[in-house]
């Protein structure tokens, strides 16, 4: 039989490991503490667990971390790494330096089912749900993950897709007996899926960021088809049902297209779209990708429209963009050979 993982394991899963396995209750978190405070490769590591466990444990399961089989360099330091999850199936992780910032950028799914026009995980197609263990393991598997000061899933997939597996990676990441990171240094994407968005706010402390792109429901769905399933406007109802006033940080990402959605006119319609929601939106140089007849937006335009947002009492900033000559910025990211 092919052995369990006991990276992604919950305390309460680890607790069931531990008595099937004839060890005392409080085990599980000795095993919490080795697989992700220790971050051990082997059972065998474990040194506090009498050899007779171990041997015990190690019939069934194995720890469960691989390496990145593949990895990218940017000119502006930004990396790129490839992971195996399957025979024939991969996905890509995102390591950004910023000064006192380090940034991974995690993936939640094989491919995506979205299909925004804009975004090259979309025409991948969509494989498969990520688990736990394959979340867990692109932070802990890259090779800056003591460095890391910020995780985002803005990877492949949309993480509310995968709302289980997202939420049981959230709890491992974020509590005591796990690896104990700040939800306020985690920020999850979504395109604004909604059978999933308020199970997300009500069980998650983590920052949300959502995809926003047009101010007009009309043009939203032209290049986010979910626009028809989940109006915007339907979203931002839920969202105000909701404090964002505190340490929460609510966002709203919005790339910028040439002519299609940078004007002063669709800068003034987003400030009434989002009618004194506190909130901050990030606008995104648009990064060209094959078989999309979108351009990018002048600086100058961004500007125009990051100055009025700010004037009309939104708070708006510009996203650096990082790691383009490798096909690791916003949209970019594939595992289908790019032409």
């Amino acid at each position: 039989m092919e052995k369990q993982h006991l990276v992604g394991k919950t305390i309460e899963e680890l607790q069931a490991v531990a008595t099937a396995c004839g060890m005392p209750r409080f085990a599980a978190r000795q095993l919490a503490q080795w697989i992700y405070v220790h971050r051990v490769n082997s059972i065998e590591d474990m040194t506090n667990i009498s050899k007779a466990h171990r041997k015990l444990l190690a019939e069934n399961y194995d720890v469960g971390y691989y390496p990145p089989k593949h990895a990218m360099q940017s000119v502006d330091g930004t990396a790129k790494y490839l992971y195996d999850v399957g025979a024939t199936s991969g996905v890509e992780t995102v390591y950004i330096p910023d000064r006192q910032r380090a940034t991974l950028c995690v993936s939640s799914q094989v491919g995506c089912k979205m299909n925004c026009y804009f975004c090259m995980t979309g025409k991948q197609g969509f494989t498969r749900n990520l688990t736990s263990r394959e979340i867990i393991n692109q932070i802990v598997s890259v090779p800056h993950s003591d460095t890391l000061t910020n995780l985002v899933f803005m990877g492949m997939g949309e993480p509310l897709d995968n709302l289980e597996e997202l939420l049981k990676a959230l709890r491992i990441l974020t509590e005591e007996w796990g690896m104990a990171w700040s939800p306020r240094r985690i920020t999850v994407s979504t395109i604004g899926y909604r059978p999933g968005l308020r199970r997300f706010i009500e069980e998650c402390d983590c920052h949300l960021a959502l995809s926003l792109h047009a101010p007009y429901p009309e043009q939203r769905a032209e290049v986010m088809p979910v626009e028809k399933s989940f109006p915007i406007k339907e979203l931002l109802a839920l969202l105000r049902e909701y404090d964002w006033s505190h340490q929460r940080r609510l966002s709203f990402e919005y790339i910028v297209f040439h002519n299609y959605n940078d004007s002063l006119q669709h800068a003034d319609a987003l400030v009434k779209l989002l009618g004194g929601l506190p909130c901050l939106v990030n606008l995104i140089r648009f990064h060209a990708i094959p078989g999309v007849n979108l351009q990018t937006s002048d600086m100058s335009r961004i500007e125009a429209f990051r100055d009025r947002l700010n004037e009309r009492g939104v708070t708006a900033t510009i996203r650096a963009s990082r790691g383009e000559d490798i096909f690791a910025a916003c949209g970019m990211l594939s595992t289908v050979a790019k032409d």
